[in-house]
């Protein structure tokens, strides 16, 4: 467990954009094992643990003592949406980088139909799990702090947060905590 503020997303809370989220993640032997998200504007919660699968519960107002069946039964499992007919590329609002849009022209070039979606902290990884986007690549700065609960939902989903250029995921609990880039993807693309 950190020891750090769970906000992700402090640019997008400063402009008020609502693309900001408080995360928790739970990381056992250097995996991301339980994660939650949570985006107070949209009220929408994100949750996984890796024995039960990744969910997405929607209208989130108060649960009180909701037991975790109770919140299993409201919500919708991830990955929810399957089809799109174009590949969809999610990347960062504030940290778009020369390498990131290196990747996106890559990707235009190799499908046919190609969309991006912009959009702020966490809520890329969860675009991601939901089914929403086929990949996020991340060539910028982030912390284990930033990701870790991104990650544990993204893995119960059936991805993986795959280190750029490597089929290795993600380790957490490292001495520097400053991650590697990385890319968001299912796990059947490597």
């Amino acid at each position: 467990m950190y020891k750090r503020q769970p906000l992700d997303g402090t640019k997008e809370f400063i402009k008020r954009n609502g693309e900001f989220t408080v995360n928790i993640a739970w990381v056992n032997h250097s995996v991301p094992v339980m994660g939650v998200i949570y985006l107070p504007v949209k009220q929408e919660l994100y949750f996984a643990e890796e024995s039960i699968g990744a969910y997405k519960l929607s209208n989130v107002t108060s649960r009180g003592n909701a037991s975790l069946d109770e919140l299993i039964a409201s919500a919708t499992r991830l990955p929810s949406v399957t089809e799109r007919g174009k590949f969809v590329i999610v990347a960062s609002r504030s940290h778009l980088t020369p390498e990131t849009e290196a990747y996106i022209e890559e990707m235009k070039r190799q499908h046919s139909e190609v969309e991006l979606i912009s959009s702020g902290s966490s809520i890329k990884i969860c675009l991601v799990a939901e089914g929403k986007a086929d990949v996020y690549p991340r060539f910028a700065s982030t912390m284990e702090w930033d990701t870790a609960a991104g990650h544990a939902i993204a893995r119960a989903a059936g991805l993986e947060v795959y280190q750029a250029g490597k089929e290795e995921p993600l380790c957490y609990n490292k001495e520097n905590l400053l991650n590697p880039w990385f890319v968001v993807e299912p796990k059947q693309m490597k």
